[in-house]
């Protein structure tokens, strides 16, 4: 029996898959708990337009996100931290402060978008890439600075 699945199933497929299962499987599991359709002209019909338009709405997300990396990679933000005689933070700088630094400038990003392999813990500068969309990064320069 072949079903369009209406959500994501381990092991099966994602939202907007076309699967082929078991005639049982299908008419006593999937299709009473609405996790999957016929694979009926109609319900294929449809399944078509849907994807045609969240392929739109992916390409119009992508242009967004590479048009603010375009404007990010001429952002810098400074963050004042606390730190000792060799340039060494008591504590560490980590997403939230460059969030919050970038926040105070007005530029408005998602909080996990921020990208630090690890915790800065140095004075100096830093490039920090922020990811706006998959495969799409922005870079910004952080100053991180004796307060």
């Amino acid at each position: 029996m072949k079903l369009i699945l209406t959500q994501d199933v381990p092991r099966l497929g994602s939202q907007g898959d076309l699967v082929t299962v078991k005639d049982g499987h299908g008419r006593n599991y999937l299709i009473p708990r609405g996790i999957g359709l016929p694979a009926t002209p109609a319900n294929l019909a449809k399944l078509e337009g849907r994807i045609r338009l969240e392929e739109q709405r992916v390409k119009k997300d992508r242009r967004q996100a590479e048009q603010m990396a375009e404007r990010l990679s001429g952002v810098s933000c400074t963050v004042r931290v606390q730190a000792d005689e060799n340039d060494k933070l008591y504590g560490a700088v980590h997403e939230r402060e460059i969030l919050q630094a970038l926040e105070d400038q007005g530029v408005e990003i998602e909080a996990s978008s921020v990208v630090l392999e690890e915790p800065i813990k140095m004075l100096g500068v830093y490039p920090v890439k922020i990811e706006l969309f998959k495969d799409v990064f922005g870079e910004i320069k952080v100053w991180i600075i004796r307060e």
